[in-house]
């Protein structure tokens, strides 16, 4: 029996060193996902994100043209802004006051450094950073002479769905933000995992046909995309939840993972971005954004009863039956897929502490996994 040879060892998953070199080595070094065109459409407005080692902020200038600078001051390196919000025509530090433009340049300092160090403000700018879209999506680059993002995203383009974001509106239900205390590889592997789909999700991903699913690498991208059943399939339109938003002829769930750790996942009625940060050895935040077809409340109203008498006879399910009164929240019963995730990725990081630890056999749906340990290897150097 052929064993499933991991090529990362167990100190990847769980060391502050593994950790540290990741985020100098890849999520400092990548572009990252920042938010969506209409977070930024005011000048003045700005959304900061973390980019391994670097905060970065985004801010539209009074020409309304985005821009992108390292968040720190240039006197003492404080944070200069916080996470999101709307300024009017300047950028403060708190600490000192010294104070930047929307388009980055040291405006004004207090009296004491004009008077005692007579600043040159034409060189005290803020230190740029480069800003991208794509797909309505707004991405970050530390490095401002980074190559632009159609070069990183060009070749795995034509393999992620036919949906077209920038058409589809945001649905605020669909949003949500979570910690996994898992290592952000963990959370990766998992899911590009093709061969747990039909075992931990048996009862609440049955409507895609998880045996005939298509996936490869183009670069350091994972693509994927598997069929509806047929129960799901026949007459779909009365089952769709929300309005189609892709072609009939182009129906399945498209689940690509962009590297490093931006999921994206299309099905015939909706699209999602999936954020996989890493917030220490152990521990990773996911967060959610969900689009939907731009149609009228009514129209919403009106797919969701149509769809209901299928989704009643249909059903989705836990792993596990509530045969002794267990709790709803126990992610193996309550019947939602992404707990069932959350759980398995946090079952396996608690195992990796065990003496007993080592990986079975691998199926062929697992070769995602060995894959993705290569790209990692090969951003780090090819080992520690």
């Amino acid at each position: 029996m052929t064993r499933m040879l991991h090529l990362l060892p167990v100190e990847a998953y769980t060391s502050q060193q593994w950790f540290d070199h990741e985020m100098r080595d890849i999520f400092s070094k990548t572009w990252r996902y920042a938010g969506f065109m209409e977070d930024i459409s005011e000048p003045g407005q700005f959304i900061t994100v973390q980019a391994g080692l670097n905060n970065i902020f985004i801010v539209m200038g009074r020409d309304r043209r985005l821009r992108a600078f390292h968040n720190i001051c240039r006197h003492r390196g404080t944070q200069l802004i916080r996470a999101v919000g709307k300024t009017q025509k300047a950028l403060t530090c708190p600490y000192h006051d010294w104070t930047y433009d929307l388009e980055g340049n040291l405006i004004s300092v207090p009296e004491e450094h004009e008077e005692f160090g007579r600043i040159d403000k034409s060189c005290l700018g803020l230190k740029p950073a480069k800003v991208d879209i794509w797909k309505s999506m707004i991405f970050v680059h530390p490095d401002p002479d980074a190559p632009a993002i159609t070069e990183w995203f060009g070749p795995v383009e034509p393999h992620i769905g036919p949906h077209v974001p920038e058409d589809l509106i945001e649905y605020e239900e669909l949003n949500n933000s979570y910690e996994i205390k898992a290592n952000w590889k963990v959370v990766v592997e998992n899911y590009i995992d093709v061969y747990h789909l039909s075992h931990l999700h048996s009862n609440t991903l049955q409507m895609y046909d998880h045996k005939a699913a298509k996936y490869h690498w183009e670069g350091p991208h994972y693509v994927f995309w598997e069929p509806p059943v047929g129960a799901f399939l026949k007459d779909q339109e009365s089952k769709l939840i929300a309005p189609r938003v892709i072609p009939k002829d182009m129906n399945g769930a498209w689940v690509p993972m962009l590297f490093p750790g931006i999921g994206l996942a299309g099905s015939e009625d909706g699209w999602n971005i999936f954020i996989i940060e890493p917030l220490g050895p152990e521990l990773t935040r996911v967060s959610n954004r969900g689009r939907v077809s731009n149609r009228s409340g009514w129209e919403f109203s009106r797919q969701s009863m149509k769809s209901s008498m299928f989704w009643t006879k249909f059903g989705l399910s836990g792993k596990y039956e509530d045969h002794d009164a267990m709790s709803k929240d126990d992610p193996m019963v309550a019947g939602d897929f992404t707990g069932e995730d959350v759980y398995a990725c946090e079952q396996q990081q608690k195992s990796l502490k065990s003496p007993y630890f080592e990986t079975g056999p691998a199926a062929v749906g697992e070769s995602p996994v060995i894959d993705h340990q290569k790209v990692v290897l090969k951003w780090l150097g090819d080992g520690k």
